[in-house]
């Protein structure tokens, strides 16, 4: 346990005051208090100014204290499953001047980063994952013969993800020195645990099975030398009960060795069970209780607001259109249901909840089992709806294309955050969608220009029959149109007819770049035609064969430019008229960072400037 002994001569510490991650170890009780003040001050007020995620990190102050006062960063790994979590690990990790630009374009980044920090170790933010890479990096350090610890903390919701138990699992078989942190901070997201414990809460509360208990053990004591016998073998029935219930017989089930659970917010507590964990030659869970949100009323109140910085819903966005469709359908299709994957307040499904809970199905994160449970419900007669960011769809595109797209059922993806997102960065970005949906046979994928388009695509596929359907869209403001400029069904839009020369298909929110190129292109003397493809696939025969009599073609697509939208349309194009030029243009296929939506489409020259520059160059 670290020395709670006092090294410099001041009662208040703040965050400036230290230097390493070592200075830690010189505070003591008070000290180490006024720190964590400093701390959850310096996160509500950063995240006030440039959005972020709030109630989990403030929930994390003293557990991250306690982590880095046992453990010695970066030669002890410190591995953190939902990354979002990391802001009090940055913040003593030598980043404090660096925080008030937070998930600012070319600054800190609101996830670990390893170009940032030799103390960030893996730049995680999708969930569930940090135990296996805790035992892949354990294994190779032992092979190796180095020393350090791998701690590796996850909670927060990542404990519902099927990846986590295949990493513990394996973890457990291997043997390996890993100390597991589970954060459990009441969210429910650690149903295994929390179910299990659920179990002994019910038989304990379960008034019929107390009253024979408390039959038998009256008529243990009633008996002669027999009753003491069998009173014993009461106790030893009720230990066998709690042990097969209890956190501590699941984990070591598994071959990992069980502590806790601990106060979160002891900072002392928590080093005694660190160190202790730390001594244990295999796997080792340290269970610590926290409360999101701490520290800051509003978030303590609210945690499900306060939990992304994404959490409401914009009024005017693409997600409410949604969220009202969906309303509107649920009221005349008693078969409609929806599913989530732990995001039922950021993809608008929390006033269908309230409308109809008994409708309305969280899985936690487990987007696989979302996608094919999906499918079950389905084969049985339901209409789901499944919500999800389109970044986490990848992680389920193995359950999409076979267990829905394979059996031809009628599921409804929707999929929000589609395209370059902004400031939550390379992992959050929704730039694979159109690529991996349209090489699913038989898939329909659809990509609303505003917010009515969203409206009539969601009640045309609804109708559609037998067909698993997809319709994603931008977390950015959502055009209002008249209903005169709504497409239908599977059919494209012309917006505007030119003369020929160029023919530019915005698909989705990219239409807004197309029309303005074409303002700009006019300018020029360049009449263009724009089409609103509407749907990405299958491709309209109509605007297809319009856009073949053209000299030149530019698709614009918010996703990568590889394998998506205009690859389909340049791939047609080519046996349909050899003699049309088509240039396709979309995100380049990298990891983007973070920074403002606007600034990252004109660097890859999305923008309506950049597309007319296109269309010029490629005209002269």
């Amino acid at each position: 346990m670290a020395n709670p002994t006092r090294a410099v001569p001041f009662t208040l510490v703040h965050l400036d005051a230290l230097r390493t991650t070592a200075d830690l170890r010189s505070l003591g009780s008070e000290e180490l208090r006024s720190l964590a003040e400093d701390l959850r001050g310096r996160i509500v007020d950063t995240v006030g100014r440039t959005g972020g995620h709030l109630g989990s990190n403030l929930g994390a102050v003293e557990l991250t204290i306690a982590l880095h006062r046992v453990f010695e960063s970066p030669r002890d790994a410190i591995l953190w499953d939902t990354g979002h979590q990391t802001y009090v690990h940055k913040l003593l990790t030598g980043r404090v001047a660096d925080f008030e630009g937070l998930r600012q374009a070319g600054r800190l980044s609101g996830y670990p980063s390893r170009s940032e920090s030799p103390h960030d170790w893996i730049e995680n933010s999708h969930a569930s994952t940090v135990l296996s890479y805790a035992h892949g990096l354990a294994a190779a350090r032992a092979a190796n013969g180095e020393r350090g610890r791998v701690v590796a903390v996850i909670g927060d919701g990542s404990m519902t993800g099927g990846m986590a138990f295949e990493g513990l699992n394996n973890l457990g078989h291997s043997g390996h020195r890993v100390t597991i942190v589970l954060n459990d901070n009441g969210r429910s997201y650690a149903p295994t645990v929390g179910r299990l414990s659920e179990s002994l809460i019910r038989i304990r509360s379960n008034p019929t099975l107390m009253r024979r208990q408390k039959h038998l053990e009256d008529l243990a004591e009633r008996l002669p030398w027999v009753g003491e016998l069998f009173e014993r073998g009461i106790s030893a029935t009720k230990a066998a009960l709690r042990e097969m219930f209890e956190p501590t017989a699941f984990f070591e089930a598994l071959g990992v060795h069980y502590l806790g659970p601990f106060d979160g917010h002891d900072v002392a507590e928590m080093e005694d069970a660190l160190t202790n964990a730390a001594e244990f030659d295999g796997p080792v869970v340290v269970h610590v209780l926290t409360q999101k949100g701490r520290g800051h009323a509003p978030a303590e109140q609210d945690p499900v607001k306060h939990m992304h910085d994404t959490g409401a819903v914009k009024p005017g966005s693409y997600t409410e259109a949604f969220t009202e469709s969906l309303l509107k359908a649920a009221e005349s299709r008693p078969e409609l249901v929806a599913i989530t994957a732990a995001m039922p307040d950021s993809t608008g499904l929390l006033p269908f909840r309230d409308r109809f809970p008994e409708r309305c199905f969280d899985v936690g994160i487990a987007e696989q089992h979302a996608v094919t449970a999906a499918a079950g419900m389905a084969m049985g007669g339901l209409r789901p709806v499944v919500a999800l960011y389109s970044t986490f769809l990848s992680r389920a595109f193995d359950q999409a294309n076979l267990d829905v797209g394979l059996h031809g059922l009628p599921v409804v993806f929707c999929l929000d955050r589609a395209g370059i997102t902004g400031d939550d960065g390379a992992s959050h970005h929704g730039v694979m969608d159109m690529v991996l949906l349209s090489k699913i046979p038989g898939m329909v994928v659809l990509a609303p220009s505003s917010y009515q388009e969203l409206q009539q695509m969601f009640e045309d596929a609804l109708n559609l029959g037998d067909r698993p359907v997809a319709i994603r869209w931008a977390k950015t403001s959502a055009p209002h149109v008249g209903w005169e400029e709504v497409g239908r069904g599977l059919k494209a839009r012309q917006v505007r007819s030119g003369n020929g020369s160029v023919c530019l298909l915005g698909a989705g929110k990219m239409l807004a770049s197309a029309i303005a190129a074409a303002a700009e292109l006019a300018t020029y003397g360049i009449d263009a035609t724009v089409w609103d493809p509407r749907c990405i696939r299958p491709l309209d025969e109509a605007m297809l064969n319009d856009a073949s009599r053209h000299n030149l073609v530019v698709t614009i697509e918010d996703g990568f430019r590889e394998g998506g939208f205009g690859a389909g349309v340049l791939d047609d194009l080519s046996a349909r008229s050899p003699e049309t030029h088509v240039v396709v243009l979309g995100v380049p296929v990298e990891h983007h960072a973070h920074g403002s939506v606007d600034e990252l489409l004109a660097s890859f020259g999305l923008d309506g400037p950049g597309v007319a520059a296109t269309a010029r160059s490629r005209l002269h």
